[in-house]
């Protein structure tokens, strides 16, 4: 079967500086994969290859079968691959409802400047799947609280929610965890990741809580100094030694894998 994603001898430099280097991963559709290393292992380098964000210096990035290396962002999207970012990018002056339908409007554009302006955003086909969204990740509540007003947790909801907008197949979690209090991680990553599984979308996420790991990757590549040094399950790279020197800094409770 194809995977999803073909990673093969990517690379990325700028000037004499190596980013990314001799990464070669195969993630079949529906897993969850982990991406763990420090500041600057080359994580978020891999994650904005494969969403069109930097053009590769070398390699192949394949998505469902076709060669998608160097393409722009915008025609990566409609392809099927979405993400978030650390920093939530959501319109923070509009409601829930409102951010929701703009990003399914965009999600459903078709390519052209002329396509942009003939897509309503208050289509019934973007209201539909902003409405299905925000039931999805549990957000009912605020639907018509502007965006700015928002529990950061909530923000974080309605951010990767607008990335799933458009029904991808494959999303990139830039730190979904990031900037929430530990009492609330563990709630908002069941009600991500009970979402996507729900709509069968392969999922590669960016995270430094290494519980956070544990508890929902099915995967885990561990970076550093720009290449891959682990791929395994969860508990293989996690109770990997180097791993633990280089990355986690600790060996994580066996109970952590269950």
């Amino acid at each position: 079967m194809t995977p999803i994603l073909d990673v093969r001898d990517l690379e990325k430099t700028f000037g004499s500086l190596v980013a990314a280097r001799d990464i070669n991963v195969s993630v079949p559709a529906h897993q969850t994969v982990g991406v763990i290393g420090a500041n600057g292992a080359g994580k978020t380098t891999f994650i904005n290859m494969i969403t069109g964000h930097l053009r590769p210096t070398k390699g192949s990035i394949r998505f469902e079968g076709r060669d998608i290396t160097g393409k722009p962002s915008r025609e990566i999207v409609r392809l099927g691959i979405s993400r978030s970012f650390q920093v939530a990018q959501i319109f923070p002056t509009l409601t829930v409802f409102e951010n929701m339908c703009i990003a399914a409007a965009i999600a459903r554009r078709k390519s052209g400047l002329l396509g942009n302006i003939l897509t309503p955003v208050t289509s019934p086909a973007a209201t539909s799947e902003a409405e299905a969204a925000i039931d999805l990740f549990q957000i009912a509540r605020y639907r018509d609280v502007t965006a700015n007003a928002l529990p950061q947790g909530v923000r974080k909801l309605l951010d990767i929610g607008m990335a799933v907008a458009g029904s991808p197949r494959l999303l990139l979690l830039d730190e979904p965890t990031s900037g929430i209090s530990i009492e609330e991680k563990f709630d908002l990553m069941n009600v991500v990741m009970s979402a996507l599984k729900s709509r069968k979308i392969t999922v590669l996420f960016v995270e430094h809580d290494m519980e956070i790991v544990a508890k929902f990757a099915d995967r885990v590549l561990a970076f550093y100094d720009g290449t891959v040094i682990a791929d395994g399950t969860a508990h293989e790279t996690l109770d990997n030694p180097r791993v633990q020197e280089l990355i986690s800094g600790v060996r994580l409770k066996a109970a952590s894998h269950a």
